[in-house]
């Protein structure tokens, strides 16, 4: 089982069940008994893609591009 959290960053994240703390990208550690649980999900690829989805409603979807088509 993998549980989806939000970091205090904003950032959405993943955990195996039974883990006790995570390092947020921002460098925040979390306690994950601490954190409100968003989802619970029985593969990790469902978890990835909830992630992604929680980010894109935060954040916009992204994209990748060269610098030369940026204007």
């Amino acid at each position: 089982m993998y549980l989806v959290f939000r970091c205090n960053c904003g950032r959405a994240g993943y955990v195996k069940e039974g883990v006790i703390q995570k390092k947020c990208v921002c460098g925040e550690i979390l306690k994950i008994k601490d954190r409100r649980i968003l989802h619970k999900t029985e593969s990790v690829q469902n978890a990835s893609e909830i992630i992604r989805k929680l980010q894109e409603e935060k954040y916009g979807s992204g994209y990748l591009t060269t610098a030369d088509k940026i204007r």
